[in-house]
């Protein structure tokens, strides 16, 4: 969801491109890999689940195509601007993105964008695929953000010229149906409000730059059944609590989330350290068994459960020798229930599952690249879960998994 910078050399040189290929311009970037997880048929957020019978295999996890059509006019202003993106993969044919967005010229200090596209939340659900440093987003993320994109209409704020400190901001903001693209459509009238305020980096010294952003959802998803669950404490022990009042329905559950993230970038002689972080807390709306957001309402004696989290990632990278390899620690975690942990979860016949459980991951990888157009990435993820009484997670689950995978890009 870039915006083109005009006042720099880069964005510039955009618009050259884009009026030399009579405004289109097409890119696309493939992701073949191999994996091998330890235990055959584990469930995994480093691609998909592996199926009963496997636990090492080969994929395309990624091959994406984008066009992009933008409009300028005579005096070198972006008019209108037009994005659509696919991905083939072995599994099917899926909608990436379909937006456009119209720039205010007179000031230029807004645009307006509706269709299907990334969230404004957060640092890494923005961050492509084919730039971030890491195989996959966190848990987190990809949990609360499932497939990272809405449909939806935003009001952007990004000054297309010198104005101060105010060129160093950037806020978003819109309404959104709140499902996401997994489900079939939008079933109730509740919109998700998700806005997002961003410091773009500005240097503290010769060699050092920080960014900083700022986020909030508030949403919510409309309660068909009189059914809601919520975790609570009854004569001294935590368990699943239904509240089955008749005045329940037609209700909003909440989906209330807050963030902070910030990114540290240092210059040294072989290249960057850089230090990243995001924090994500909050109110979530799942059902019993998955802290995902509901693609659907429920039904019969089926309810929502309200879940307090909370999360977050830390990624330390750092260039070894040249540009060309670097090294990437990180390290993230979800707690998709913070009111309940370890052996209460599953003690004395509770309800709690598997959608209850903490999870700590840490990845340590290396990336090569190789050309501008290819990159080699070798990452091994170890991950942990908390110990449970619950079947199945009484012990840490046998998930770690290795991945080496080759990106082509044009």
């Amino acid at each position: 969801m870039d915006m083109l910078d005009t006042t720099k050399e880069a964005g510039k040189g955009l618009l050259n491109i884009y009026r030399n290929l009579d405004h289109l311009q097409v890119s696309a970037y493939m992701q073949p890999q191999f994996q091998v997880i330890q235990e055959k048929g584990a469930a995994t957020f480093e691609g998909t689940d592996f199926l009963p019978n496997v636990n090492n295999r080969f994929m395309l996890r990624r091959s994406r195509i984008r066009f992009g059509y933008l409009h300028v006019n005579s005096k070198n202003d972006p008019g209108v601007q037009i994005n659509f993106q696919f991905d083939a993969n072995e599994r099917g044919f899926t909608i990436r993105d379909i937006w456009g967005r119209v720039f205010e010229n007179k000031f230029k200090l807004f645009s307006f964008t509706i269709g299907m596209f990334a969230r404004p939340f957060g640092f890494e659900t923005n961050l492509s695929s084919q730039d971030r440093e890491s195989p996959e987003r966190g848990r987190m993320n990809q949990t609360l953000m499932k497939s990272e994109r809405d449909l939806g209409a935003m009001i952007s704020f990004e000054p297309r010229k010198e104005v101060g400190w105010l060129k160093k901001i950037k806020i978003d903001a819109g309404f959104f149906n709140g499902q996401g693209i997994t489900a079939n459509g939008d079933f109730d009238n509740r919109k998700d409000l998700i806005s997002r305020i961003s410091l773009k980096p500005v240097l503290l010294s010769k060699k050092v730059s920080l960014g900083a952003g700022a986020s909030l959802l508030h949403g919510g998803l409309l309660q068909a059944t009189k059914y809601v669950y919520s975790t609570a404490e009854i004569n001294g022990q935590k368990n699943v609590v239904p509240d089955s009042s008749s005045t329940n329905v037609g209700l909003y559950s909440p989906r209330v989330y807050t963030g902070v993230d910030a990114q540290l970038k240092i210059k040294n002689r072989v290249g960057y350290t850089e230090i990243r972080a995001e924090y994500i807390t909050g109110t979530q709306t799942g059902s019993v068994n998955s802290s995902e957001t509901p693609t659907a309402l429920m039904s019969g004696n089926n309810g929502f459960y309200k879940r307090n989290f909370n999360g977050a990632y830390f990624y330390f990278l750092q260039h070894l020798f040249s540009t060309e390899h670097q090294l990437v620690i990180k390290y993230d975690w979800y707690d998709p229930n913070t009111k309940v942990k370890g052996n209460e979860i599953g003690a004395g016949g509770t309800s709690f599952s598997a959608a209850d459980v903490r999870y700590d991951a840490l990845h340590i990888g290396y990336n090569y690249y190789i050309t501008p157009n290819v990159k080699w990435g070798l990452f091994y993820t170890m991950v942990n879960n908390e110990s449970t009484l619950l079947s199945g997670f009484t012990d840490d689950v046998n998930d770690n998994i290795f991945t080496s995978r080759l990106q082509f890009r044009f």
